[in-house]
C-alpha cells in the first residue's frame, strides 16, 4: 500500500465490466438464499445475548464451509475453487446484509490467500485446513488507534538456533479472540515507518507468551488486544522470506479492504432497505411519512449513492481478479466510498426511523453500530484519500 516512486508516469485507470458470469449469479443468489435462510439479523441479536466466547455461530461457519466458501479465492492446487474476488465480494454483500459475522473475510479473504502468495506448498497443509473449517487465522498488525500498517514496532530478535523471539504488542486484531493461529507482522531491522525489514509469522494462538484481551465492540464483532511476551517461534513459522513481509502484506491489505467495502455495501443496501420498508408503514400527521416529498428526496439521494458504491465496489475487485495496474487507488477508493456511503445511509436511517432508531428494540441500530467500526477498519476514509492521492501523485 505504498505509492509509486516520485516521477512515475500517473496511473490510467482501466474500465473493468461489471457484468456478472452466470456462474457467478448463480452464487450471488444462493449466498442471498443461504443467509436469509440460516442466518438472519435475528441470529445476530441472539449471538450478542448469548456472550458466545467463540463471537460468531460455529454451526453457520461450517455450513459456509460445506458450500465451499472459504476456498473461492484459493488455487484448486490448495483445495479451493479459484473464483476470485468479484465472487468472494458476492459473499461477502450477501454476510452484509444480516450482519453476519464470521471468519470468512479475515481467514479466507486476508490470511489464506497471503499464505498461498508466499507459497501454497510451502503451506499446504494449512491451507487444506482452512478449506476445509479446522483452522481460523487472525492479522495481527496495527499497533496504533490509528491504521498504520508500515509502523510496526513489534520486535523480531533472531536465536542462535535459526528462530525467532516476539516481544510487542498489538491492538484491534480482527477475530484475533476465536482464531486457532496469528499472522504475526514483527520487525526485525529499521524504524517504525519502514516497509523495509518486516517479517511475518503464523503462530498456534495457545503459543505460550501470547496473552489476548478482549475488546468490546460496540458492533459486537469479535476484536482483541494482544500481547506478545518473549514468544519463541521455531524457523518454519515465517511467512514468506524474511525482511521481505511488506511484499506479501501489501497487497493482502488491499485484498481486505475490497471485501470489507463489498461487505459495507450489502450492510448499506439492508439498512436502506429496512428505512424504506418502515416509511411505508409509518404515519405521522395521519399520512405514511414516505408521502412526504421532502423525505422521499432524501431517500432518493441514498439510493443514488448506493448505486455509485456498488460501482465503485466491483470495479476495484474486477480489476484485482485482472491484475490490473490501477488496483490499489481502486481499492482506496471503494473502501471511501463504502464507508461515506454506510455511514451517510445507517445515519439516515436512524433519523428516518426517529428516536425509537437508537433503542435496542429496533434492529436498524445494528446497522449504525456496524458502519461506525467497518469505516474506521483497515483504514478510515481520511487514510485512503490521502493514499489514494499518493499513489496519484496529487
Amino acid at each position: 500500500m505504498t505509492a509509486p516512486d516520485e516521477g512515475s508516469p500517473r496511473p490510467q485507470l482501466s474500465v473493468p465490466s461489471l457484468l456478472l458470469s452466470e456462474e457467478q449469479r448463480l452464487l450471488q443468489n444462493s449466498a442471498r438464499d443461504f443467509i436469509a435462510a440460516e442466518a438472519p439479523l435475528s441470529a445476530l441479536r441472539a449471538l450478542r445475548d448469548s456472550g458466545a466466547e467463540l463471537g460468531y455461530s460455529e454451526s453457520l461457519w461450517q455450513a459456509m464451509v460445506a458450500l465451499g466458501w472459504p476456498g473461492v479465492l484459493l488455487p484448486e492446487s490448495a483445495g479451493g475453487s479459484d473464483f476470485g474476488h468479484t465472487s468472494f465480494g458476492l459473499l461477502m454483500e450477501a454476510t452484509g446484509r444480516s450482519l453476519v459475522a464470521s471468519p470468512l473475510l479475515i481467514t479466507a479473504g486476508l490470511c489464506a490467500p497471503l499464505l498461498c502468495a508466499a507459497g501454497s506448498s510451502s503451506w499446504e497443509r494449512q491451507l487444506a485446513a482452512v478449506v476445509r473449517g479446522e483452522m481460523t487465522m487472525a492479522l495481527a498488525l496495527d499497533e496504533q488507534p490509528q491504521h498504520a500498517p508500515l509502523h510496526t514496532a513489534l520486535a523480531a530478535e533472531r536465536s542462535t538456533n535459526g528462530g525467532y523471539t516476539l516481544s510487542g504488542r498489538k491492538l484491534f486484531v480482527v477475530d484475533g479472540r476465536s482464531a486457532s493461529h496469528l499472522l504475526v507482522v514483527a520487525r526485525e531491522v529499521g524504524e517504525p515507518g519502514s516497509a523495509q525489514g518486516l517479517t511475518l509469522f503464523l503462530i498456534d494462538a495457545a503459543t505460550a507468551g501470547i496473552h489476548r484481551q478482549s475488546a468490546v465492540m460496540i458492533d459486537s464483532r469479535d476484536a482483541c488486544d494482544i500481547d506478545f511476551d518473549s514468544v519463541v517461534v521455531p524457523p518454519s513459522a515465517m511467512v514468506g522470506e524474511p525482511m521481505a513481509g511488506w511484499e506479501l502484506l501489501a497487497p493482502a491489505l488491499d485484498r481486505v479492504c475490497g471485501l470489507l467495502a463489498a461487505e459495507m455495501l450489502g450492510s448499506a443496501r439492508a439498512a436502506f432497505e429496512l428505512t424504506v420498508a418502515y416509511m411505508k408503514e409509518r404515519r405521522q400527521f395521519g399520512e405514511l411519512i414516505g408521502s412526504f416529498q421532502a423525505l422521499q428526496h432524501r431517500v432518493a439521494h441514498l439510493f443514488a449513492e448506493l448505486e455509485l458504491t456498488h460501482s465503485g465496489v466491483y470495479a476495484a475487485l474486477r480489476a484485482l481478479d485482472m491484475g490490473a495496474t490501477d488496483c490499489a487507488e481502486r481499492i482506496s477508493a471503494a473502501k471511501v466510498r463504502a464507508a461515506d456511503t454506510f455511514m451517510e445511509v445507517a445515519g439516515e436511517a436512524i433519523q428516518l426511523h426517529g428516536g425509537i432508531g437508537m433503542t435496542d428494540e429496533l434492529d436498524i441500530g445494528f446497522y449504525f453500530k456496524r458502519a461506525q467500526v467497518a469505516a474506521h477498519t483497515w483504514g478510515d476514509s481520511a487514510f485512503h484519500r490521502a493514499r489514494y492521492a499518493d499513489i496519484l501523485g496529487v
